[in-house]
């Protein structure tokens, strides 16, 4: 299992994401405020303007300071680190 650092030491199972978005639009506004009222949402910004919401597949909804591209880079990192592994077990 590989985990991504969603700043802050705050780490996420990588398989676990299903999306990672920009909490400028109005839907992903109302999708964070009906989270918060459901308890779902996980605020890991320490504080600061967040700047991405990763959505998981257990519904739960994150808010990180970190910029979205910044964690989607970690994620295709550790998508094609997985993938290297797994030539090298072949031959």
């Amino acid at each position: 299992m590989k985990f991504i650092n969603i700043g802050f030491g705050n780490m996420v199972a990588a398989d676990r994401v299903i999306s990672l978005v920009s909490p400028d639009s109005a839907p992903i506004k109302r999708l964070v405020s009906e989270a918060k009222d459901a308890g779902r949402v996980i605020d890991v910004s320490c504080g600061r303007r967040t700047r991405a919401v990763i959505i998981m597949d257990s519904d739960h909804v994150i808010l990180s300071a970190i910029q979205a591209e910044t964690i989607a880079n970690r994620l295709d990192n550790a998508s094609e680190d997985d993938g290297s592994e797994e030539e090298e077990e072949e031959e």
